[in-house]
C-alpha cells in the first residue's frame, strides 16, 4: 500500500520555509555573534554565555538541516485544485460524527503540519487513513488508542480559490 507521506499544503510549506529563514538569517547570526564575543571573554570552561550560546548553535544547525532535506523532499498538495469534492483526500476538511453523538471537524493534512488541537490531523493518523476516499453518509470505522469506534462522515468541503472552504456538492 503507497502511503503518501511526503504531501503538504502550501500554507504548510510556506510556513516551514518561514522557519528556515527565521532560524537562518535571522537567529543564527545574532547566536553566532553572542557566542564570539562570550569567546573574546577568555575561560570557556565557566562562560554561561559561550557555552549556552555553542549549544543553541548546535540546535539551530540541526532544525535546519532537517528544514533543509525536508523542504527537499516534499510534494506541495493545493486541495483548492481537488476535483472530487464529494470524497475525503488530502486537504479535506470533515465533519463526522463519533459513537458517542458528538461532532468533530477536522482537516486532514500532512504530517508536517499537524496541530491535533486546532483540527489538524495527519493523513497518516489512524482516522486520517480510514477517511481517505470516503463520501459523506459512509461509516467508518477507526482503530483508536481506546479501541475500535464508528464514526459517520457529515460532511467534506476543500478550499475554494479564496482559500474559504467550501461545502461539496
Amino acid at each position: 500500500m503507497a502511503r503518501f507521506t511526503d504531501c503538504i499544503t502550501p500554507a504548510g510549506f510556506a510556513d516551514l520555509q518561514a522557519e528556515h529563514t527565521q532560524l537562518w538569517e535571522k537567529e543564527r547570526p545574532k547566536v553566532v555573534q553572542t557566542v564570539q564575543w562570550a569567546a573574546s571573554n577568555g575561560d570557556r570552561s565557566e562562560n554561561g554565555d559561550y557555552i549556552y550560546g555553542k549549544m543553541r548553535l548546535r540546535q539551530i544547525d540541526r532544525r535546519v538541516r532537517y528544514l533543509r532535506k525536508r523542504l527537499q523532499n516534499l510534494t506541495v498538495v493545493d486541495p483548492r485544485h481537488q476535483k472530487n469534492l464529494g470524497q475525503v483526500f488530502f486537504g479535506a476538511t470533515v465533519n463526522y460524527e463519533r459513537e458517542n453523538g458528538t461532532l468533530q471537524i477536522i482537516s486532514i493534512v500532512g504530517k508536517d503540519e499537524t496541530e491535533p488541537s486546532l483540527g489538524r490531523i495527519s493523513m497518516d493518523s489512524p482516522i486520517g487513513r480510514a477517511l481517505m476516499n470516503k463520501a459523506v453518509g459512509d461509516l467508518v470505522n477507526v482503530h483508536m488508542p481506546g479501541g475500535e469506534e464508528e464514526i459517520e462522515v457529515m460532511s467534506i468541503s476543500y478550499p475554494d480559490q479564496s482559500g474559504k472552504n467550501t461545502p461539496a456538492s
